[in-house]
């Protein structure tokens, strides 16, 4: 059974189950992105929608697009897939003003349609497989439409976003129901980002949402982007040999930090968890690029004699070559904390045997090469080790 044909099923199985129970959620007076009252934004990051067309992805119970149309004057076309839940919307709103209420496939109906001037879903993307709904939309919107859309990041148990574009299983859950299996696309922000680009969006933002109560792990992302111009035909010219040209490359470098506590790590301000690490500046030693992006992004210092390289890692991002050079920090002073306007921030020692599963594929890619052992999954890279040196064993300098 394909994805849409299985997530399909499971929210007929729950919009019955809606129906059975009667109930219907009420107009709000804003779109909720994520479960919870008053985290994050609202209606208006979707921009000025009076006499604007509309698209509702995933509509359910139709309330939002209810809201929209009778709040901000837009024209809604609400589409579901699924029978119940169409029948909820229609039952209760079928004659509202505003709104055209569609059941069937939202990228059929795409294919068909007038271009839309705005676009939205809340969590409902995530069931559809992105190399096919992103495309969709993108010839669907208008240029300059704005796409803002929520997914899940981390879900009940703490199982945080994917690197790969793979659906996996997830549950939706009822109040005193059996819990009902389905297919999602749970992604790393960087890679819904990667998506979104390569099909002719421009990311604005990425922000998660968490709970208000801080025993509840999950976490929603919240991303807006905008369709952009199509590309113009551009003008080939002729090589004036058949040599190829010079081959391009980003250079890094990745520390591993491992005091008492554990594994230095710290999230990217899109998702992901990272060691500290960054770019190699132009005629900077690798030794130095380690102590440098240490101190700028933890606030810890250390100095280059500090520092072992493990070796280089090589893989591929696109048509760029990736230059990775892991190192580990032998003895460094300071308490690592969140820097002014750094990416990355939220330090924390972290366990060897209970690291979290976010991670970037930089950071497992180096992490592995030091020890094999550690049960990390990651694209492939080659790995080339350094002659190592004797170094004192790893720790705070007293």
């Amino acid at each position: 059974m394909s994805v849409e044909a299985r997530n399909e099923q499971a929210w007929t199985l729950y919009g019955q189950r809606q129906l059975d129970r009667g109930f219907m959620p009420p107009v709000p007076e804003a779109i909720k992105w994520a479960p919870w009252e008053g985290v994050g934004p609202g209606s208006e990051i979707l921009g000025d929608l009076i006499g604007r067309r509309v698209l509702d992805i995933g509509s359910g119970a139709g309330h939002y697009a209810v809201h929209l149309a009778r709040a901000h004057g837009a024209r809604v076309t609400a589409i579901e897939r699924s029978a119940a839940q169409h029948a909820r919307a229609t039952l209760h709103h079928g004659g509202e003003t505003g709104v055209d209420w569609v059941r069937g496939d939202v990228i059929e109906h795409l294919r068909a349609a007038e271009p839309y001037e705005a676009a939205y879903a809340v969590g409902t993307l995530a069931f559809l497989d992105p190399h096919v709904s992103l495309p969709a939309l993108r010839d669907a919107l208008a240029t300059g439409a704005p796409l803002v859309f929520s997914v899940l990041h981390t879900d009940l148990h703490g199982h945080g976003p994917s690197t790969t574009v793979a659906p996996r299983e997830q549950q939706i859950r009822l109040r005193q129901e059996p819990a009902i299996p389905v297919d999602m696309f749970v992604l790393v922000p960087h890679l819904w980002e990667d998506l979104l680009t390569s099909y002719g969006f421009q990311v604005e933002a990425v922000q998660l949402l968490t709970a208000p109560d801080a025993d509840d792990p999950v976490v929603h992302q919240l991303i807006r982007a905008r369709r952009l111009p199509d590309r113009r035909t551009r003008i080939s010219s002729r090589p004036r040999s058949q040599r190829p040209p010079a081959p391009h490359a980003a250079v890094g470098v990745g520390a591993i930090v491992l005091g008492d506590q554990g594994l230095l790590l710290g999230r990217h301000r899109l998702g992901t968890i990272e060691l500290p690490g960054g770019t190699v500046e132009a005629g900077e030693a690798p030794e130095e690029a380690v102590v440098r992006e240490l101190a700028e992004e933890t606030g810890l210092t250390a100095r280059p004699e500090d520092v072992l390289l493990l070796g280089t890692l090589v893989d591929h991002v696109g048509d760029v070559v990736r230059v990775t050079i892991g190192a580990v920090i032998s003895h460094w002073e300071g308490e690592p904390a969140t820097q002014p306007d750094e990416s990355v921030g939220d330090w924390r020692w972290c366990p060897l045997d209970d690291l979290p599963s976010e991670l970037f594929e930089c950071s497992a890619q180096i992490l592995t090469a030091w020890r094999p052992g550690l049960p990390i999954d990651h694209p492939p890279a080659h790995f080339t080790s350094y002659a190592r040196r004797t170094t004192p064993s790893s720790g705070r300098k007293p």
